[in-house]
């Protein structure tokens, strides 16, 4: 399997690490064509997830934005709430088969973590999660809910204290721990094989996108748009779209603006770099040292992309852009207010960025936006922020 997409991905990681992502890799290439195995990774995406998900034609959103129509793949009626389960079921699945005795994770926004502890607490798997102390003040629904799945939440202070630092402490303790840990990375980002996994895993979400769409109206779309941090949901959508005629869209936290230093696009401002065992687009200074990255939502809050987009952009085949905290917050409201669906502020900036490019569209077009989660975690961080708009500040 190569390591690489072009010049990015590979694996940049300690020695100690090499034979464990071997030993990965030959496990789930092993397992990845396995009818066997793809028969129990179905049954719980179905059974326990409730899987597939709907691809909801937003009649209200059409008519009021006057452009395309506009139909959202409801990733966020997943169990846990998010797209996350889709990938933690595969790897799960692929630890108990690998005869691995814990699991670990890494998480931002929570949903991650939850998704993880929920799929340990059903196999009895013993669960570790790291998360950034600022991460568990803001995400405090989905640090309790991890709590009561059983899970081990380790608080990472290092750092800006967020998703970044997670991992590196998550990474830290898998090199001391290879032997019988498994290590649940949730984005379509780190060491090969693991974009490539993650990205297997949540293809799911595309695949089922091209066969609603074509049940519904007979044809591919003409644009599809997904937020990114990692990238795994953005990816999931657009990797079965690839050869087609589509027009794609991932969408960066702009944060407070990308001409400032408080956002998180990595590819719309940042420069080839390794993070993470991976070589990347990232946000850093002239010394090539990382910067802090802000974002109102938790889950873009990550200096780098996973290294299938960077190609993509690269070759001009996916388009990124950002949008910011503030157009984020708005598209939170609008979809909320205007559909009756609860974004998680991740998905408001892919609904954003529709707002702009739907009037551009014509009635004929048909547009797809991933909504990657629901916002129900976010609601104590919107609370303050909300007051603030309603001031006009």
């Amino acid at each position: 399997m190569n390591t690489k997409f072009g010049q990015f991905g590979g694996q940049f990681v300690p020695e100690t690490l090499m034979n464990p992502l071997i030993e990965l890799e030959k496990a789930f290439v092993n397992i990845k064509d396995d009818d066997s195995f793809k028969k129990e990774y179905m049954y719980y995406c179905k059974e326990y997830s409730g899987r597939p998900t709907p691809l909801y034609y937003a009649k209200n959103l059409t008519k009021k934005l006057g452009g395309g129509k506009i139909y959202l793949k409801r990733e966020d009626l997943n169990h846990t709430g998010a797209h996350k389960i889709n990938n933690v079921i595969g790897q799960i699945l692929l630890a108990k088969k690998m005869g691995k005795k814990r699991i670990i994770a890494e998480t931002g926004a929570g949903q991650h973590g939850v998704a993880t502890a929920t799929i340990c607490a059903m196999f009895d798997i013993p669960c570790e999660v790291f998360m950034g102390e600022e991460d568990i003040k803001r995400q405090g629904l989905n640090v309790l809910k991890m709590n009561m799945l059983g899970a081990k939440i380790n608080s990472v202070t290092s750092g800006t204290k967020t998703l970044k630092d997670a991992t590196n402490e998550a990474i830290r303790h898998w090199v001391a721990n290879p032997e019988d840990t498994f290590y649940v990375i949730g984005s379509v980002v780190g060491p090969h094989p693991y974009p490539k996994m993650v990205r297997d895993f949540q293809r799911i979400i595309g695949d089922e996108v091209k066969e609603q769409i074509m049940e519904k109206e007979g044809r591919v779309p003409d644009y599809l748009i997904a937020c990114v941090g990692g990238g795994s949901n953005a990816m999931g959508l657009f990797y079965p779209f690839i050869e087609e005629k589509v027009e794609m869209y991932g969408v960066e936290a702009g944060g407070k603006g990308i001409e400032t230093d408080y956002h998180a696009a990595s590819i719309s401002k940042g420069r080839l770099g390794i993070i993470h065992g991976m070589m990347t687009y990232l946000l850093q200074d002239e010394n090539g040292q990382i910067k802090p990255v802000h974002s109102i939502s938790a889950g873009l809050d990550y200096p780098g992309i996973g290294p299938e987009h960077a190609y993509f952009h690269f070759i001009n085949r996916v388009k990124y852009v950002a949008i910011n905290d503030r157009e984020a917050i708005e598209a939170f409201r609008y979809l909320t207010k205007i559909e009756g669906i609860i974004p998680a502020l991740e998905s408001a900036h892919a609904i954003a960025y529709l707002m702009k490019l739907a009037r551009e569209t014509n009635k004929e077009d048909i547009i797809v936006v991933n909504l990657s989660g629901r916002g129900d975690k976010d609601m104590d961080t919107l609370f303050n922020v909300l007051e603030e708009l309603e001031d006009g500040q």
